[in-house]
């Protein structure tokens, strides 16, 4: 597995990606009407660039294929994180959680974590601050703020 940063060419592979992981790793934990308000397929590719490109943003690669991908703004907040739903347990997010979390001198980091990859988080000293009931083209999904 090879873990770079990111390039302009990932956008698209990574929105899939996400669009992918969303509908089949989080399917056990919401419903469909809120996999499809979260993971629509329509993403607004210049949008997801501009905060890739502002963002320390990282992709891991697997043969030259994009399995994972993550990133953290400079005041510790950590936006993405998604793993191939092929990897996942097999320390993608790991791996590219243990970059992003140390590239910015901070002495917090926060991350607004699904159902889902909550345990994957404590597993890794974040705690919950309280859950957030957020709303989605219109459809209402809990998660998690965590810090660690």
């Amino acid at each position: 597995m090879v873990i770079r940063e990111y390039k302009e060419r990932d956008c698209r592979e990574m929105a899939e990606l996400f669009y992918n992981t969303v509908h089949a790793v989080n399917a056990r934990d919401y419903t469909k009407e809120q996999l499809n308000a979260w993971a629509s397929g329509n993403i607004n590719m210049d949008a997801w660039n501009r905060s890739f490109l502002k963002n320390y943003t990282l992709v891991a690669l697997e043969n030259d294929t994009l399995i994972g991908f993550g990133d953290i703004d400079n005041t510790g907040y950590l936006d993405h994180l998604f793993v191939h739903r092929d990897f996942q347990r097999q320390g993608v997010a790991t791996l590219l959680c243990d970059r992003l979390e140390t590239h910015f001198p901070v002495s917090t980091v926060t991350t607004h974590a699904s159902i889902t990859a909550r345990p994957f988080f404590e597993s890794r000293g974040y705690r919950v601050l309280y859950e957030q009931q957020v709303t989605r083209n219109g459809v209402i999904l809990a998660n998690y703020v965590m810090e660690k």
